[in-house]
């Protein structure tokens, strides 16, 4: 650090200023001012290692992939939505990308973090006030006195550390990490239109089978009600089925009920007013198709994860951070220039002025809050850190619970349609049975209630399948490039 102040140079500036005997003795005084300070700042760290990013654990593959990884590029594409083959869930993405208010908020924070820069670089750029008055005063006794003035002042603050450009270095950080938020914004919102959209369709399905299941359960009641006056079975029978069909038309209201509550979430997603959008009926099977997700996932895929690019970014914002705040205990070169005149006529105000130039040198290095400051920063620091590490190990668990939830349920989708498969052999057959008068009309019923249940089980894991799919690719990253923060600290 004596090398920023070699002892020739202050020689230089006393002898320059030998005939200047005002302006020589305070330069001098600040050419010692600034010695002391840096023999004051000998003990305090004004180093900064390169950046690094945190450490976290390392992870090879996922669980339950069992072929050779592929490339990062190969997995996922950046529509990936349209995997699923429905041109309706596209129109759909497309008027919630163009119309959600949440993904708005998130741009305009990309434009105040852009701004933001401007106003950092402004540190190092000279600041002038202009000013203008006059001064009226009347004594008693005296005559009426009056004096015009026009006054100009040029502060400079010389980033002689590059103080400043640490602290745009930081704002640029937090710019990249507010582009990042907005990536996972719109990959939320994404998966969220096509989670919402899926859960619609499905209850549509739901709904449609619930009626057919109720109308069966009606017809068994009839049966049942006709043997009770028969004689065939008591009165408690009839009142089972009776309040088995209030459960049934109970579970069709609240079918209805959450139709109506995902489809009013939808339009917010989409950006329109709840109740002014009606997703038309359909059945999701026949809409919906379930795309191949590959085996052999790369770890290396969270680099993709923008929440994680955000993480990391603003780890290197904090770590600009601390470099600002240890800069600022360096001694700051100021430079006032001041000119101005006055006059007690206005006609003879511009035909006099005063200049002056006064350099200054601040120690703020003696001032306990800005070693307070760096502490401050650097516990901010870690802050970061420890919340970029939360941030990899969250994603871990996402794209192992969604491979774990996906795996889990094409299994069963496997179970579920065997099960529906034979039911419905059983069901024609106890049709056909029915024709010869080998069973009754209730045997009927009964099993096709049975077959009914198994095809609305089989409906949900439909939907499960699909937003498992989409949790996946929301878990990965989506279709976003990958982003190495650490490159782009080299390039600087």
């Amino acid at each position: 650090m004596s090398a920023l102040l070699d002892s020739s140079v202050c020689q230089r500036f006393f002898s320059a200023t030998s005939s200047r005997p005002r302006v020589g003795a305070a330069l001098r005084g600040a050419c010692a001012a600034t010695a002391c300070a840096l023999l004051l700042g000998a003990c305090v760290d004004f180093s900064m290692p390169d950046y690094k990013r945190p450490d976290t654990p390392a992870k090879a593959s996922w669980s339950n992939q069992k072929a050779a990884p592929v490339s990062a590029a190969a997995t996922i594409e950046p529509d990936w939505w349209k995997g699923f083959h429905d041109p309706y869930l596209d129109t759909l993405i497309d008027k919630a990308i163009a119309g959600n208010f949440d993904i708005r908020v998130l741009a305009a924070r990309i434009d105040v973090a852009s701004t933001q820069i401007a106003e950092a670089k402004a540190g190092a750029l000279p600041t002038m006030d202009l000013g203008v008055g006059a001064d009226f005063e009347k004594t008693t006794g005296q005559t009426f006195a009056k004096q015009y003035n026009v006054a100009a002042q040029v502060n400079w603050d010389i980033d002689i550390w590059g103080k400043v450009e640490k602290g745009v270095q930081a704002q640029k950080a937090e710019f990249h990490a507010s582009e990042a938020d907005w990536r996972a914004g719109y990959l939320e919102l994404v998966a969220n239109v096509a989670s919402t959209y899926f859960q619609i369709l499905q209850f549509d399905d739901q709904i449609d089978q619930q009626q057919k299941t109720l109308v069966t359960n009606k017809q068994i009641l009839t049966i049942y009600d006709g043997q009770r006056r028969s004689g065939l079975v008591p009165q408690t029978q009839v009142l089972r089925q009776q309040a088995e069909i209030n459960r049934l038309t109970n579970e069709l209201l609240e079918l209805r009920r959450s139709r109506a509550v995902a489809n009013n979430a939808l339009c917010t997603l989409i950006g329109v007013p709840a109740g002014e959008f009606q997703l038309p009926q359909g059945h999701l099977q026949q809409r919906v198709q379930l795309p191949a997700v590959p085996d052999g996932l790369p770890a290396q895929l969270l680099a993709r994860r923008p929440d994680v690019v955000a993480a990391e970014f603003r780890v290197l914002e904090a770590y600009d951070l601390v470099g600002q705040a240890k800069l600022a205990q360096l001694p700051t070169i100021g430079l006032t220039a001041h000119g101005g005149t006055a006059s007690a006529a206005l006609n003879n105000l511009l035909k006099s002025f005063t200049f002056g130039l006064m350099p200054s040198i601040n120690i703020p290095l003696l001032d306990p809050g800005t070693r307070a400051h760096v502490k401050t920063t650097q516990a901010q620091s870690t802050v970061a850190e420890q919340q970029y590490r939360v941030a990899v190990m969250g994603a871990f668990e996402e794209v192992e619970n969604a491979l774990v939830n996906l795996n889990s349920h094409k299994a069963q989708r496997e179970e579920l349609q065997q099960q529906v498969s034979r039911l419905q052999i059983v069901a024609d057959q106890i049709q056909s049975q029915l024709r010869l008068g080998v069973v009754s009309q209730l045997e009927v019923f009964e099993t096709e209630r049975t077959l009914l249940q198994a095809q609305q089980d089989l409906l949900s894991n439909h939907q499960l399948i699909l937003s498992d799919t989409v949790l996946l690719y929301k878990a990965l990253g989506g279709g976003w490039p990958s982003v190495d923060v650490q490159a782009q600290v080299e390039a600087k």
